[in-house]
Formats: C-alpha cells, sequence, structure tokens
C-alpha cells in the first residue's frame, strides 16, 4: 500500500491544500544547515503570516535530522525519513483533528485499535496550564465507539503501564514550543500542549534488541522497542505574557508523523528498515556484503548505520 499517497488523499478529502515537499535545504531559516521536520517551513504561518492556498494544508516533507544520530542503528531512527504533516491555521482544532487521525489510523491503514495507546499533556499547576482533559477524553470517546475501555492515566514516572491506554505527561514529553518547557518559554512565544500516538507492537517484543532493558518497566515512552511512536499532534493555544500564559486568538493545529513508522506499524513489525522504502538499498548491501539482513544483530546494526 502506498501510505504516502493514501494520508494525502484522505487530507484532501477533508479540504486540505496539499504542498509540495519543501527543499531539504530551509529557504530563509538560518537555525538549521538541513529542513528537521515536516513544521519546520511552516512556522510564518504558524506564528500568524497567511498562506496563499488557505488555513488547511497537508504534505509529506522531506527531512534530514542528526540531533538523535548516536540512535541510529536501532529499529526506528534514521537520519534521513519523511514527515507527513496536516496544519490548521485558526481552522479546525481538537476535535477534527483527534477524529481525523483516528480514522485514518484505523480505517485508511488499517490499525487495530487494541494496539494504539495515546499520551496528553499532564498541566503545570504552578504555571496555571491545565492539564488537556479534552484531548484525552476525544481518544477515550473513540476507543469506547470500539468498545474498548480506555482507562485514563496520570502516569508517574517507571511505573508502567498501569492498565492504562491514555497517559498524562510531563511538560518534557507532552509540550511543544520553540524554546521546550513552557518554563523556558519568552514572553511573546506560541505554544501548547501535544497528544501523541503510539502503536504497540506487543510484549514479547520488549527485548527483542536490547537486554539492557530486561529489569525496566514498560511503558509507551520508553525505548525498550514494544512501543513506537507513529505520530504527534500539537494544539498550539497559548502564547505567554508578562501575566503569565493565555488563550490565543488563532489556535493551530500542527501535526507530524514518520512515513515509516506508519509503514511499520500497518506491517506490524517495529522493523522501520523491513518496509518497502529500505528494499532495495537492504538488497544492495546485502548484494555488495554477503551478509543477509537479520541474521546477526551487530551485522543488522551495521546495515542500519549504512
Amino acid at each position: 500500500m502506498d501510505y504516502r499517497k493514501k494520508y494525502l488523499e484522505f487530507f484532501a478529502s477533508k479540504g486540505h491544500a496539499i504542498l509540495p515537499s519543501a527543499s531539504l535545504i530551509p529557504e530563509n531559516d538560518p537555525t538549521t544547515l538541513f529542513t528537521g521536520s515536516g513544521m519546520q517551513p511552516m512556522v510564518p504561518f504558524l506564528l500568524g503570516q497567511k498562506h496563499a492556498l488557505g488555513t488547511r494544508l497537508a504534505d509529506a516533507q522531506k527531512c534530514f535530522r542528526s540531533g538523535d544520530i548516536e540512535e541510529v542503528g536501532d529499529n526506528r531512527h534514521t537520519t534521513f525519513f519523511e514527515m507527513l504533516g496536516n496544519w490548521s491555521l485558526g481552522d479546525y482544532f481538537k476535535q477534527e483533528q483527534i477524529s481525523w487521525m483516528w480514522e485514518f489510523l484505523t480505517s485508511e491503514i488499517g490499525l487495530d485499535p487494541e494496539n494504539l495507546y495515546f499520551t496528553c499533556f499532564r498541566g503545570n499547576e504552578e504555571l496555571g496550564i491545565p492539564r488537556d482533559t479534552e484531548a484525552a477524553g476525544l481518544w477515550q470517546k473513540l476507543f469506547a465507539e470500539k468498545s474498548i475501555d480506555a482507562q485514563i492515566v496520570d502516569f508517574p514516572e517507571r511505573d508502567g503501564l498501569q492498565g492504562g491506554r491514555i497517559f498524562y505527561y510531563s511538560e518534557k514529553k507532552n509540550w511543544w514550543s520553540r524554546s521546550g518547557v513552557p518554563g523556558n518559554m519568552p514572553v511573546g512565544e506560541p505554544g501548547g500542549p501535544d497528544t501523541e500516538m503510539f502503536y504497540d507492537f506487543g510484549a514479547d517484543r520488549k527485548l527483542h534488541e536490547n537486554s539492557d532493558w530486561a529489569a525496566e518497566v514498560c511503558h509507551v515512552n520508553c525505548d525498550c522497542g514494544r512501543f513506537v511512536e507513529i505520530g504527534n499532534n500539537v494544539f498550539m493555544q497559548y502564547v505567554k505574557t508578562e501575566q503569565g500564559f493565555e488563550q490565543l486568538p488563532q489556535k493551530n493545529v500542527d501535526f507530524g508523523g514518520g512515513l515509516e513508522r506508519m509503514a511499520a506499524a500497518a506491517n506490524n513489525n517495529p522493523d522501520v528498515f523491513t518496509t518497502d522504502l529500505f528494499k532495495q538499498l537492504r538488497e544492495s548491501i546485502e548484494s555488495l556484503s554477503g551478509k543477509t539482513y537479520g541474521d546477526r544483530a551487530e551485522e543488522t546494526f551495521a546495515f542500519r548505520v549504512v
């Protein structure tokens, strides 16, 4: 299945203008050498500049990211990837975005709802920013429509799944701004909570590569290999003021999801390098090296790095 095409056609059906991938070399943006995320070319419009094609936009953006290059070699990290994205520039908000993502994941690409987990923003009482109960409630309602009792859990660090399916995490995990956590934001900076989407590849995958995780308690945001984040919905709804945090008059949605990771989830295989996207590269390295991908852990690591 062509998941890229599927995604773009789906959001076109929801009234989105489809944009071509922007240049891998950023235009008028000296902050990075390469475009590192789908939202990077969209920053001027998320900050209020009008886009010529309207308020509903979507694309598949080619990205190069080296910030987590030390992670390359595991089952899901790459330097070059494609990020599927859709944006609302003061148009729709949480209700529409969450219901559309659920529809896309479960109906369009056929992911089993039993394997889906979500995280939401816990809130920061000290700064007067409430927890995102709206996003959590919307996910819970969608689960209920599939006859799944999705418990909402206030996640304490390293305390496991606790029978939950929707988890509140701190601002370190579920808040977005260009400056990071709310306390680091300067006056005038926009930001907001996000809700991340995870696919569960099964408890038997927990230690499939790294025995160092044998004594660790598994949760959706750990790195044991069982859960993989496949997308993140950012709800830009606040601005930092001298008095604290206030609601933005224009509330934006910024979604980013890894094409390779979604394809891996649809294949129910946590190794993104087994998807069709890497088939020609895998076979070329096998031919040149005389090795077979997946035979031995150290050789598989080397395949992935190459």
